[in-house]
């Protein structure tokens, strides 16, 4: 039988805002103790001296792209580069094909992970104009989320009808995450440029089409009716500085009724990255502007902004060479974010403690995941163990995603993943990716 316990000596644990070395048990898949100087006879020790341990990272936004859409990405081969990276939990979006717009179209889904992932993971039920009655079915207790694609998505999953967006906000009583743009403005902002450059449009005028308005109008639409009904809402992949003035910080996360991601693309790119990258960073909502940057990290460090995520949304290189009307949004991003981060750590721009807050704490705390997020014993051994002070360069060699490419190709990171748990199972060890290691369907604390 495998191995149910492992003793990890002398790591520095990063945990709700402290740094302390210490030892820590795991007993088949929960942490059992935190102490110094433990013993186990029967587990396996692994020298953590010199490397900290972080709770696993939580992604509460990405596309693994099945079914429907496997010859872009699958739910095996994206939650195999997200434990590369240290993630160990994701929640996936319903827009695949076909989209989960029903209970058994979201149930495939479920089934399908957990014979191939090995990552923790939840699914979004999808919404149209049409399945209100299948949406008022879900589970709160075993799925993550309600999410409405107020923009433009793959399918019949436009909710642009404010009779149904009223229904949904005043009806469903479980989190709602929208991903907020306004449609109209999007199209009169693509008119113009169509106008003016034909079929040719430049990949730099992707923040003028998916403008800031057209943010701000559908994020303020959202906003009032999650106040008018009192509904739990959680605006995805912030995007704007313009947005940000909407946000309060008045509130501890526990007591938010309205919460907040920004994703790591949109804290690292700006419109100087386009002349470079191109349509590699098309993405919806668009990467802005410096000055829209810098205001998301303001907004990050004074816990305007609560989560940090990845809306990871791989395409093929073929697909992404296209013009800019046919090259897709998204980008893979699921193996780097935490190595990102941490850059930004090495950097001085945010600590370590935060990271761990805004990328572990804080997607537990605001869609109420039980026994996970927190290196506490009697918590699931969701961990990453990382290595701060070892470089290295990404390259196509030490890519997982199965479309083979990252924006971030060349970049040099200067922390690296060596190991990660996922209930209490090693999926990543001394940087080698581990075999036959699935991961927990996720089960939340809520009425």
């Amino acid at each position: 039988m495998p191995t149910s316990s492992y003793l990890l000596k002398g790591g520095t644990i990063v945990n709700q805002g402290k740094s302390f070395i210490a030892d820590l048990l795991i007993e088949d898949s929960y942490i059992t103790r935190i102490d110094s100087n433990i013993t186990h006879p029967g587990a396996q020790e692994i020298n953590a001296e010199g490397l900290h341990i972080l709770p696993g990272v939580i992604d509460d936004q990405v596309h693994f792209r099945e079914p429907g859409l496997t010859h872009k990405a699958n739910i095996g081969s994206e939650a195999t580069a997200a434990v590369a990276g240290g993630v160990t939990t994701f929640m996936e979006m319903p827009n695949t094909s076909p989209a989960a717009l029903t209970q058994e179209l979201l149930q495939a889904k479920y089934d399908i992970a957990a014979n191939t992932s090995p990552a923790n993971y939840s699914f979004f039920m999808g919404t149209s104009n049409d399945n209100i009655e299948e949406v008022l079915r879900t589970d709160p207790k075993n799925v993550c989320g309600i999410k409405i694609f107020m923009g433009s998505s793959t399918g019949n999953m436009l909710v642009d009808n404010e009779k149904t967006l009223r229904t949904l906000f005043s009806q469903v009583s479980m989190l709602i995450a929208a991903h907020c743009e306004d449609e109209q403005t999007v199209k009169n902002n693509l008119a113009t440029a169509r106008e003016l450059y034909g079929d040719n449009i430049p990949a730099n005028l992707h923040p003028v089409i998916r403008s800031a308005e057209g943010c701000l109008k559908s994020t303020a639409l959202a906003f009032q009716l999650a106040r008018e009904y009192n509904t739990r809402f959680h605006l995805l992949h912030v995007s704007t500085a313009i947005e940000t003035e909407l946000l309060s910080s008045h509130q501890s996360l526990e007591h938010k009724h309205i919460t907040t991601e920004v994703c790591v693309h949109h804290l690292h790119f700006s419109e100087e990255d386009y002349a470079r990258l191109g349509h590699l960073i098309k993405c919806n909502p668009a990467i802005k502007y410096t000055a829209d940057r810098e205001a998301l990290w303001k907004a990050l460090l004074d816990d305007r902004l609560d989560i940090i995520a990845t809306d990871h949304a791989p395409h093929t290189w073929n697909e992404k060479q296209q013009t800019y009307l046919q090259a897709p949004s998204g980008l893979p991003l699921v193996q780097h974010s935490l190595v990102m981060m941490l850059n930004k750590v090495r950097e001085g721009k945010i600590s370590l403690e935060k990271v761990v807050e805004k990328m572990a704490h804080a997607p537990a705390i605001c869609f109420r995941i039980a026994e996970r997020g927190f290196i506490k014993e009697g918590y699931k051994a969701d961990l990453a163990i990382v290595n701060l002070d070892s470089p290295w360069t990404v390259s196509k060699e030490n890519i997982y995603y199965k479309c083979g490419w990252s924006p971030l190709e060349g970049d040099t990171m200067s922390a690296a993943v060596i190991h990660t748990f996922v209930s209490g199972q090693p999926a990543l060890l001394n940087g080698r990716l581990q075999t036959n290691v699935r991961g927990e369907r996720l089960v939340f604390d809520r009425n």
